[in-house]
């Protein structure tokens, strides 16, 4: 066997457990209704929380940027990839979440992968939430710390953790709203924790910014934290409808970020056409209460027509993401694949993105989806094919 047939056959092998990725080309996008070939699909698959992505107020924003600034920002921030929006932005992003200060990446995994070791290093002490994303697991890694992972939002093993530890430099990362569950980390235990063994707190806000708290702040304040240990991040290509990343939080904290974060360092900022965007898009997230009100109604809606496990376990979720839990990767393919045939988008989520045994299709809701939109979904959800289901 050559080394090339060695790959063939670790793909035959994600053939063989249902577990191959598929990519498919989306050729217009209109709210919800993607075109997909000749198909009009109705999208739940999307991040696009808020219905911002395709509002006119963020692409006009992004058209006078490109007219002032060009299309790339041509170097690091750090060269000159620091444009005058880019400044512009992260002080209306740190007054948005009453932060000290803000700082803008030009995407959320290159965020997280650059600010963990940017934090902690060899000989520090890094605990990480079992379900965390990848872009914490990447960055815990690429940290050299010493990595201690405690059960999903287990409170108690995590005390025990940070208690045995002597590192001088502790830090507890965790996704603020898990991705793949759709439930909260319990952030006000977190942070007594860290107030009690003289550690930091990273959250990883990238799902709950625009959603959760007073006006969207987020989930920090959706609990009313606040404390100079705490440090967010969060991502502006879901609720916000845009593109890249902050971390906001104590000013030295920050400046340790982008004084050592490498993925911020060495890399081209983002266009100020895209900055621009984000910043017409945090007055539409701080005025416009109705969005996050119609999110609610959805999930709502959807809980109460499919939440008795006839069709699967739909996990308890007050956040515009509806997991529901299939378990067989087969079937959690049939069920996509029954939705897809009635024109509706809902991705299968199988290992090694969630544990083996909990294959399930993510359902993602938009307060640009219709009343009508969650009525199709329960009505297709409802009259599955019995074949290969569980």
């Amino acid at each position: 066997m050559t080394v090339l047939d060695s790959y063939a056959r670790d793909l035959a092998a994600l053939d063989a457990a249902h577990l191959r990725r598929t990519r498919r080309s989306v050729q217009a996008m209109r709210g919800t209704r993607l075109t997909v070939g000749d198909r009009e699909m109705l999208a739940f698959c999307s991040n696009d929380y808020l219905g911002l992505a395709q509002h006119p107020a963020l692409v006009e924003a992004a058209q006078r940027g490109a007219a002032q600034w060009g299309i790339g920002a041509t170097a690091s921030p750090l060269v000159c990839g620091h444009s005058e929006s880019h400044e512009l932005l992260e002080h209306e992003i740190a007054r948005f979440l009453d932060l000290p200060r803000a700082l803008y990446f030009y995407a959320g995994f290159a965020a997280n992968v650059g600010l963990v070791p940017a934090l902690v290093g060899r000989g520090d002490a890094l605990f990480c939430d079992a379900l965390n994303h990848a872009c914490l697991i990447d960055g815990a890694r690429l940290s050299r710390a010493d990595i201690h992972v405690y059960p999903h939002n287990d409170v108690a093993a995590l005390d025990r953790l940070l208690a045995e530890s002597g590192a001088a430099r502790k830090l507890i990362a965790t996704d603020a709203v898990f991705s793949m569950d759709g439930d909260l980390a319990p952030l006000p235990d977190l942070l007594r924790l860290a107030e009690r063994h003289d550690a930091l707190l990273l959250i990883d806000d990238a799902h709950g910014f625009g959603v959760l708290g007073a006006g969207g702040r987020g989930s920090a304040a959706h609990f009313d934290l606040r404390s100079p240990r705490l440090l967010v991040m969060g991502t502006l290509s879901k609720a916000a409808g845009a593109a890249g990343a902050y971390v906001a939080g104590d000013a030295t904290l920050v400046e340790t970020v982008m004084q050592r974060a490498r993925s911020y360092i060495f890399a081209t900022g983002a266009p100020a056409m895209v900055t621009e965007a984000v910043r017409a898009s945090l007055r539409l997230i701080e005025s416009e209460d109705w969005r996050r009100e119609r999110l609610r109604a959805h999930g709502a809606r959807l809980r109460d027509a499919i939440g008795d496990g006839r069709i699967g376990r739909l996990l308890p979720s007050d956040t515009p993401i509806q997991p529901l839990i299939v378990g067989d990767n087969r079937a959690a393919l049939e069920l996509m694949s029954h939705l897809w045939e009635r024109g509706l988008w809902v991705p299968a989520i199988r290992p090694p993105t969630v544990p083996a045994g909990t294959a399930r299709l993510r359902i993602t809701l938009s307060a640009a989806h219709s009343d009508a939109d969650i009525d199709g979904l329960i009505a297709a959800l409802m009259c599955r094919p019995s074949d290969g289901m569980p």
